[in-house]
Formats: structure tokens, C-alpha cells, sequence
């Protein structure tokens, strides 16, 4: 029986000798690469000592015990001095080195190592305490948690929200509630105090759910709408609900027999638009407006779920007509229009990335009641309000807007978030018109589509760093009594434009900034980009030591892949090398924006940050310059894209580890607060757990991404879901903490909805998952209210 144990013993120490040798070489090959390109010599210095470790190990040397002692205490004066008490920066430092620790330590290794290993074990011991001492204190800490709370506006007037007269208090008319986009309702009845008390009152269920012949980016993004006592919703092949605001039965439905196949870009609704038209005698007076992403635009009957006949050709109008390109899939409407009293504005997506010859960008204005064609804003043309004819097309890829507008109809403004000519990420083939208004705020004349002012964020954009979300209006009250009627777009680059909307004029500085030169051959660089000072972009450059991974091992591979990319902070251009891009493509804004609570005067925002990396392949054999004749896109906007008519393609992906967690450490995802009486972040805290994308069933709150957006109310309560975990969440508007949560089942990459019905308020969302993001199909919609009224005050 002894020799028995002798023998298993034996060969766990064998066993140990061989993991430390191994894990050895890989740090001191890896990290000496890594020193090679610049970066920390930890690595090597580390190998090199395990590998002699296991070589005392090997000769029964007590030695071996003080020598990873040596490396304990090296381990932990190193981890600290580059991540700081943040617990999540210092885990993959340590999370090898301490368990082979504890290993060594224990009775089967040290009877190999003679009289000696009882001493070497307590400097060992006390190097192994010391790290969990140091480990156990991260927990309680967060570095990069922003603690504060948000003064009540003081303005000794009330104020009055500038749209308020527009709606029902009651309602949620429109995209983001009103269409000043502030996703904000006065509605009080939901409060901090009794918010843990919201239950599930309705759940309806479309049927909608992802085909065989569906792209890869399957999304169910919708915002519902509520006019009087009605829910009016679309699903990711854009069938068009009527919903009863109380129980969520259904009371028609419309298919518009979306035409459609897997090489679309996008298949996704974030919502329809209501409109009222002026005419008594009209049978379809209030029509929702369903934009298809086959390009079309359908008018439907508010009331019965029929088409208005008298809108285009039986209740549709055709929005390829006047493209330069009309094959399927490359102009996809994905957002709902505006509408004002004449008009419904439409802008909608093309394809990224996949060729110089695809469909315009243009934005029009069709007749409220019969769909014919008022006027058009091309911004690839020379004169952009030139209507198309028999001799004349919309101008091929001109900057496009994919995402809802904002509308002041005091000032019968529409403001259009735009974006770049595609293809992105190389530009030496646009025309000045087609820079002229990429990337940026255009305001036009909400009857004429003329052109008011414009405001560019983004300088010869090669980084789709365009505005990706519907601007937010709001009156700022200033503390002399002036009002300022400002308009607040968040970007890609984490920057917040905030401008004066009635002529465009900076209310917070954005000074042009010296940016990374040295474009690709045959490109071209701004010198300079405007660099907002109310803005979430990253406060120093990355660099090696804020490299992530899910062992020190990945870690170390990410830190080799960095050093490997072009990297010289915001705006350093595309690259063959391959460039790191951060913030990244998918941005630190999305689609869902802010949320604008005018009364408090403060946002609500959910920044990501997530690194992207793109590389640039030359033409050649394997990457021609143009398609095949039969050829088709993607169905997706990562990968490789074939960028046709240009000298290069491009690689675009996250920058992630090998086990596929991003490189750059945590938070990848956050809550903030902002004070619009100072233009400040008062509050920001990490948001969101890995419980969902984890192979481990633990929700670690290491803040993750999100795509979706919030929305606040006049009871103080802000609602988000749109994390890559399944929850809605309520939080406390005017300090950010969580104060409320339910499990949702599925992905909820949507932004939730407001409003009262007999009494009682309700907060709907959509919980439908989201294909590229990775996130749980499904085909929920779910409505939480009190119990009753004897819950609605605390």
C-alpha cells in the first residue's frame, strides 16, 4: 500500500513538474516575442523562472518552493502595479500562478523535497496569503466606478418640456416617445420606492421567429408605440400588431410579405411611425407607417389593420424608385419615419462595405395622405434637392441615414443623423459632395427638405464613425433664465455633439484636434477631428497592460496581438498591418442614444466599449476587384467585406482573445448620468454580468455590452435592457444605482416603452435576441405594471 501511494505520488509530481515546464515555455516564448515588440518583459522573466522551477522540482530541491515564492510575491507587486485594485484587471494576472501554488504546497509535493521543505513553505504560504489579501480587497473596490448624484434642476420656474403639448401624457407616440427623441415620459406612478414591485401583467407572443433563408443578423430591435388604447408594434420580418394597451390580446395584424433572402445586411423593425392626416373625410385619418427592409413604405389603417388606398399604389410606395442600384437587399429601411403635419420623412441603411455602385443614401418627404414624392435631400448630388426624372438617379452612395431622425416642429426642423459613403473604411474614391455631409447633423426644412445648417462630426470618415442614433432634443436652462434649444448626438467615437438647434452653433467646445496621419496609398487624412468636451472616449491611449484574457495565457496572446496592430489612439487610419480601432466600429454609442429627462435636466446614456480591428487586403487572386457575376453580399458586417470598386478590401472583427472574450480588460459596458445644467458625468457604473456569455453559469458584474438604449420617466426611474445578459433593469436616475431587475426569455436588444392605460402604468419591452450579437432568439413581448393601485405610492 505504500509503495502504492510512493508511485501515485511520483507521478503527480511528474505530472506538476511537466504543467510548470509547460507553462514555462509558453510565457518565456510568448513573452519574449512580446518584449521583442515593445511590451512587458514580465512574461519572460516569469517563463524563465517556472521552467527552473521545474527543473528543481525535477532534483527534489527545496529551492523550488522559495523560487515560486519569488514568484508570488513578483506576480503581485507586478499586477498591482498595472491594474490597480480593480479585481477583474488583476484575476488572469494571478489565476494560474496562485492555484499551482497552493498546489505545491501541498503534502504530495513536499515529502519529495527532503528536511528543507518545511521552511521553504511559509515564505511560499505568506506570498499565496498576501495575493488573496490583495485579491480579496479588489472585490470591494472598482477603480472605475463614478460615484455622484445629480442636483434637482432649481430653476425656480417650472419647465416645461418643448414638446410637451404634442402628447398625451398617457402615450408614447412615437420612436423615442415624442419626435424631440428623449425617450422620456412624464408618468409617476412607477417610483424608486415601489419599483421592486413591478410583476409581469401581459406577454404576447408574435410567431415571428428566425427562418433557414434569414441573415445571420436577425434582430428584434423594436420600440412599441402607444396612441389611446392601442400598442402598435413590428417584428424582424417587419408583420405590423395592433395590441389592446391592457391585457396585450391582439387585434389585427398585417403581413406585408417581406421579400427577402440571407444576403440581406440587416433584417430588423425598431418601430413604426403614427400619423393623422388633416382631411375629416378620410377613411385612413390615423395610419401607421411600416418601412420594409425590401424598400418599401406601407400606410396601414390605425384603426383595422387595412392598407390606405389612397397612399401610393394601394397603401405602399416603391422606395427604389429613383435608384441608381435596385437589386434586392442593398437599400434596407430599418428605422420608422418622421412624421409631421404634411409630410413622413424617410432616410434608410445600404449595404456596408460592399462595392462603389450601390443605392443612395437620399432622405425624402412623401405627402402625408397620398405618398407622392414633396421633395428630396441627396447628399451625394451637387444640388441635393433635385428630384429624380427620366434623365436623372439618385446619386449612387451618397451618405445614407439608417437610424430615426429628430423633429422640432416649432421650428419645422428635421435633424438626420448621417453617415459615411460607403464603402467605409476606405475613402480616396469619394467625391467632395459625398463628404460634404457625411457624418454628421443635417438640419433641412421639415416641407421643403432644403438645407438649414450642418454640423460635421467625423472628418473624411474611414472608421464608420458616423452619428448612429436619433439625436435628443431638450430646452437647457440656463441659470440666468435664458433658454438654450439644444440638440444633444451621440456618436460612435463617445463623443456627445451638443449644438444650438436652431443654427447649429456649438453650445459645448468641440475643438479640432491633430489625429494619427498616414493613410493607406491612394487615401487621403483630416489633419484635425472635433474632439467634444462633454464626451466618454477613453482618457489615455490603450497600451499593452490593459490587455485582457481568461488566463494570464490569453492575456499574454492578446498583448502580443496588440503590439502587433497599428494603434495610436483615436482616428489612427486603416491599415494592411492591420489598425486597431478603439472606440471601436460598433461604437460607444449605438442605435439607442440618450435618455433626456427635461424636467431634472439630465441623460441617461449606456456607453460600451468594445476594440475593433480592421485590416485592409490589396487586391489580388483571391480578393478581385470586382463581384462575380452572380455574386452577392454578405448577410453579415463583419468578416471580410469585399469593398468593390477600391483598391482594398477589409477584415472588420472585435478584437478578441482565442477563448473569444474581448482583449481589452473590463468594463465593457456601463450606465452613466449626465447633468445638461453643466454639461457633466455626475455618475457611471458598470453595467450588466456575464451570466449569458460565459461558459460558467455566474453573473459576474464585470459591466458588458449593450445594444439597445434607455428610457427615463417623471417618477425618477430610468428602464434599459439591451445587455448581452437577459434582464430588464431599473435604475435611480438621479445617482444610477440599479434598483430593480427581472429575468427576460431571451435577448432584450430593444429599448423599452412607457405609458398609462385605464390607470395604471405599464413598461413594455421587446425581448426577441439578437443574431450577430449572440444573444437568445425569441419572440417576446412583455408588459410589467403594480399589482394594483395600492402599490402605485410608496
Amino acid at each position: 500500500m505504500t509503495t502504492h501511494r510512493a508511485d501515485k505520488s511520483g507521478i503527480i509530481l511528474s505530472l506538476t513538474i511537466f504543467a510548470l515546464a509547460l507553462l514555462g515555455v509558453i510565457l518565456a516564448a510568448g513573452g519574449g516575442w512580446l518584449a521583442i515588440l515593445g511590451g512587458s518583459v514580465y512574461y519572460v522573466v516569469c517563463g524563465f523562472a517556472l521552467l527552473l522551477t521545474a527543473a528543481l522540482l525535477w532534483k527534489r530541491q527545496a529551492a523550488a518552493l522559495w523560487l515560486y515564492a519569488v514568484i508570488v510575491f513578483a506576480t503581485l507587486i507586478w499586477a498591482v502595479a498595472e491594474a490597480g485594485f480593480d479585481f477583474w484587471t488583476l484575476a488572469p494576472r494571478g489565476d494560474l500562478i496562485l492555484p499551482l501554488g497552493l498546489w505545491l504546497l501541498l503534502p504530495f509535493i513536499t515529502t519529495h523535497l527532503g528536511r528543507g521543505a518545511k521552511a521553504a513553505r511559509t515564505p511560499l504560504a505568506a506570498g499565496i496569503f498576501a495575493s488573496l489579501v490583495v485579491y480579496g480587497y479588489a472585490l470591494t473596490q472598482d477603480p472605475q466606478d463614478l460615484a455622484g448624484t445629480i442636483p434637482e434642476a432649481s430653476s425656480g420656474v417650472p419647465i416645461i418640456p418643448g414638446d410637451a403639448e404634442q402628447e398625451a401624457d398617457s402615450d408614447w407616440s412615437a420612436y423615442g416617445r415624442t419626435q424631440f427623441g428623449d425617450r422620456y415620459s412624464p408618468l409617476k406612478q412607477v417610483t424608486p420606492a415601489n419599483v421592486k414591485n413591478l410583476k409581469v401583467a401581459w406577454t404576447f407572443r408574435t410567431h415571428d421567429l428566425k427562418g433557414p433563408n434569414d441573415p445571420g443578423e436577425i434582430t428584434d430591435e423594436v420600440t412599441p408605440i402607444k396612441i389611446n388604447d392601442t400598442v402598435y408594434l413590428c417584428s424582424p420580418h417587419q408583420k405590423l400588431f395592433a395590441l389592446d394597451a391592457a391585457t396585450g390580446k391582439q387585434r389585427w395584424m398585417f403581413d406585408p410579405q417581406l421579400k427577402y433572402n440571407s444576403s440581406f445586411q440587416h433584417m430588423t423593425c425598431r418601430g413604426v411611425s403614427y400619423g393623422e392626416t388633416a382631411d375629416a373625410t378620410d377613411d385612413c385619418a390615423s395610419r401607421i407607417f411600416l418601412p420594409t427592409n425590401d424598400g418599401r413604405l406601407f400606410a396601414i389603417n390605425a384603426k383595422t389593420g387595412a392598407r390606405c388606398p389612397a397612399f401610393g399604389k394601394d397603401g405602399e410606395i416603391n422606395l427604389t424608385d429613383g435608384m441608381p442600384m435596385k437589386e434586392l437587399g442593398f437599400y434596407e429601411p430599418t428605422s420608422p419615419p418622421i412624421v409631421t403635419s404634411k409630410v413622413v420623412i424617410i432616410s434608410g441603411a445600404v449595404t456596408d462595405n460592399y462595392s462603389t455602385h450601390e443605392p443612395s443614401g437620399v432622405t425624402r418627404g412623401f405627402d402625408l395622405r397620398t405618398g407622392e414624392l414633396v421633395w428630396a435631400f441627396d447628399t451625394g448630388n451637387p444640388n441635393p434637392n433635385e428630384l429624380p426624372s427620366d434623365t436623372h438617379q439618385y446619386v449612387a452612395n451618397s451618405p445614407n441615414s439608417w437610424i430615426t431622425s429628430a423633429y422640432d416642429a416649432k421650428l419645422n426642423l428635421i435633424y438626420i443623423p448621417t453617415g459615411v459613403a460607403t464603402p467605409d473604411i476606405w475613402g480616396g474614391h469619394r467625391t467632395p459632395d459625398q463628404e460634404r455631409y457625411a457624418s454628421g447633423i443635417l438640419a433641412l426644412n421639415g416641407d421643403t427638405g432644403e438645407k438649414v445648417w450642418f454640423y460635421q462630426t467625423v472628418h473624411h470618415d474611414l472608421w464608420d464613425m458616423d452619428i448612429p442614433s436619433q439625436p435628443s432634443l431638450v430646452d437647457i436652462h440656463q441659470a440666468d433664465g435664458t433658454v438654450v434649444p439644444a440638440i444633444y448626438a451621440p456618436a460612435k467615437t463617445g463623443n456627445i455633439f451638443v449644438l444650438d438647434r436652431r443654427n447649429g452653433q456649438l453650445v459645448v467646445p468641440a475643438p479640432e484636434t491633430p489625429v494619427p496621419q498616414g493613410a493607406a496609398p491612394g487615401d487621403h487624412l483630416s489633419p484635425t477631428q472635433p474632439f467634444s468636451e462633454l464626451t466618454f472616449r477613453p482618457k489615455k491611449n490603450l497600451t499593452d497592460a490593459d490587455m485582457w484574457g481568461a488566463t494570464m495565457v490569453d492575456q499574454l496572446v492578446c498583448r502580443i496581438m496588440f503590439k502587433s496592430l497599428r494603434y495610436e489612439g483615436p482616428f489612427t487610419p486603416p491599415s494592411t498591418q492591420g489598425t486597431l480601432v478603439f472606440p471601436g466600429n460598433l461604437g460607444m454609442f449605438e442605435w439607442g442614444g440618450l435618455a433626456v429627462d427635461p424636467v431634472r435636466q439630465i441623460a441617461f446614456a449606456n456607453p460600451i466599449a468594445i476594440p475593433f480591428v480592421s485590416k485592409l487586403i490589396p487586391r489580388g487572386p483571391t480578393n478581385p476587384a470586382q463581384p462575380a457575376a452572380n455574386g452577392t453580399a454578405s448577410g453579415s458586417e463583419l468578416g471580410v467585406q469585399p469593398q468593390y470598386g477600391t483598391p482594398f478590401g477589409v477584415e472588420l472583427n472585435p478584437f478578441l482573445s482565442p477563448f473569444g472574450v474581448p482583449c481589452k480588460q473590463p468594463g465593457w459596458g456601463y450606465v452613466a448620468g449626465i447633468d445638461l445644467k453643466t454639461n457633466k458625468i455626475v455618475w457611471m457604473h458598470r453595467n450588466g454580468t456575464t451570466r449569458d456569455s460565459s461558459p460558467l453559469p455566474f453573473g459576474f458584474k464585470v459591466g458588458i455590452p449593450s445594444l439597445g438604449g434607455p428610457i427615463t420617466t417623471g417618477g425618477g426611474v430610468a428602464f434599459l435592457t439591451s445587455t448581452a445578459d437577459y434582464y430588464i433593469r431599473a435604475y435611480d436616475v438621479m445617482t444610477g444605482q440599479q434598483i430593480w431587475e427581472d429575468r427576460l426569455p431571451a435577448g432584450g436588444q430593444s429599448t423599452p416603452m412607457t405609458y398609462e392605460q385605464n390607470g395604471r402604468q405599464y413598461i413594455v419591452t421587446a425581448a426577441g435576441g439578437h443574431g450577430s450579437f449572440g444573444t437568445k432568439l425569441g419572440d417576446y413581448v412583455i408588459a410589467y405594471t403594480l399589482p394594483d393601485q395600492t402599490e402605485a405610492t410608496p
